[in-house]
């Protein structure tokens, strides 16, 4: 079976991305910041590992030392409910945050299993803050301004996007230092690229000027099939160095993990698919700086 790193040319390693695999150190120790570098995780297509990435990335910098908030900005849960929360029964979540200010950050935080890692979670509640945000002032930096209070507390803030790139989407990109783009190595997530990349583009120039597009991330590849390796050729094609070197391969671990509400980092530590996610946790850490 053709294996990512089997491929050597030249004596170099090639990687799933068809470039010569590049030595990522070990992290650093950690260097105390003032603000966390908040991380938008977003795709406008569904069901491309955007919670997953946002779970096992997320656990994974913790397991570096750096302290990880995520924000879960889906009403669906899928995050918290990938944590182990019993979403349902919450009474504040992130849309008591959003909507008439009853609550404060940190009454609606919530510890996890992982030392270092918090969760603001969310509901089905929060799927009436779309439009009971429409005729708000400033509704884009809505959640911006919840979450100014905790910066401070934290290295990195990933927030796990809705599928789809309405007003919630906006107020995470309005409030965001860079984005990341879970995309699923298959034709159609690579058509929905120039969409998300134009809607980045436009929050830039009219909501928030220090937003960057931080990186692009293949998951579900399958190196066993031509089309995973020739969506994966296109997107470094367009994208270059953006996206990177870390591929997050398709295996049945993923799923079995989020039935189990851990990260796949605790729930199968010696796993292909926990690996992959320290390897990306690197590649973070070494282009941020953090």
């Amino acid at each position: 079976m053709w294996e990512a790193k089997d491929i050597v040319s030249d004596g170099v390693e090639i990687g799933p991305t068809g470039r010569p695999l590049r030595v990522i150190p070990a992290p650093p120790p950690v260097v105390p910041a003032d603000e966390a570098l908040i991380v938008a995780m977003c795709n406008q297509k569904g069901g491309v590992g955007k919670t997953t990435t946002t779970i096992n990335l997320g656990a994974a910098l913790a397991e570096y030392g750096r302290r990880v908030l995520l924000v879960d900005l889906d009403p669906q849960g899928a995050l918290s409910a990938g944590l182990g929360v019993a979403h349902h029964d919450l009474e504040l979540t992130v849309h008591n945050l959003l909507v008439g200010g009853r609550a404060a950050p940190s009454d609606v935080l919530l510890n996890t299993k992982i030392d270092g890692l918090d969760l603001l979670p969310s509901n089905i509640d929060l799927s009436a803050a779309e439009i009971q945000l429409v005729n708000e002032v400033g509704r884009e930096h809505t959640l911006g301004r919840a979450l100014a209070p905790l910066l401070g507390q934290y290295d990195y803030v990933l927030i796990d996007c809705q599928p789809s790139l309405g007003l919630l989407t906006v107020n995470a990109l309005a409030c965001a230092d860079g984005v990341i783009i879970p995309m699923e190595c298959e034709y159609f997530s690579l058509r929905g690229l120039a969409l998300l990349t134009d809607t980045v583009d436009k929050v830039r120039d009219r909501l928030n000027r220090r937003l960057v597009l931080s990186g692009i991330v293949g998951t579900m590849f399958d190196a066993r099939l031509l089309h995973s390796r020739q969506v994966m050729a296109r997107v470094v094609e367009v994208f270059g160095d953006l996206v990177y070197d870390t591929v997050i391969n398709r295996t049945v671990r993923f799923p079995d993990a989020s039935v189990a509400g851990e990260p796949i980092t605790t729930w199968a530590p010696k796993s292909g698919g926990a690996e992959a996610y320290r390897a990306m946790a690197r590649e973070v850490i070494h282009r941020s700086g953090r």
